[in-house]
């Protein structure tokens, strides 16, 4: 389960068994919540947001700041998933402590 960014108490990750299309898993205390990056022609169009099953979703204030974060480094998110899924290479976490 490779930790790709924190953000003010909001953790970005992957499985490690994962699927596409690319998406990431977002939790914030006990709650976590599933986005999908929608892209065309290598252009993120849309954030399809999904529950994980057996998990208390984010709240819709919780919804946006995750939806705000991705939209800033999904450039990053595909960075890092290509990195892991398709080149097996490891990934670091990175810490974001400027708020957006």
């Amino acid at each position: 389960m490779p930790k790709i960014f924190e953000y003010f108490g909001f953790i970005f990750y992957f499985y490690s068994n994962e699927h596409e299309p690319i998406h990431v898993h977002v939790i914030h205390g006990a709650k976590e919540s599933i986005f999908d990056l929608i892209m065309l022609n290598g252009i993120l169009v849309n954030l399809h947001v999904r529950e994980k099953k057996g998990a208390e979703p984010l709240s819709e204030k919780e919804k946006r700041t995750a939806e705000e974060f991705i939209r800033k480094y999904h450039k990053n998110i595909i960075e890092k998933w290509v990195k892991f899924f398709v080149l097996k290479q490891t990934i670091r976490s990175t810490n974001i402590k400027k708020k957006i």
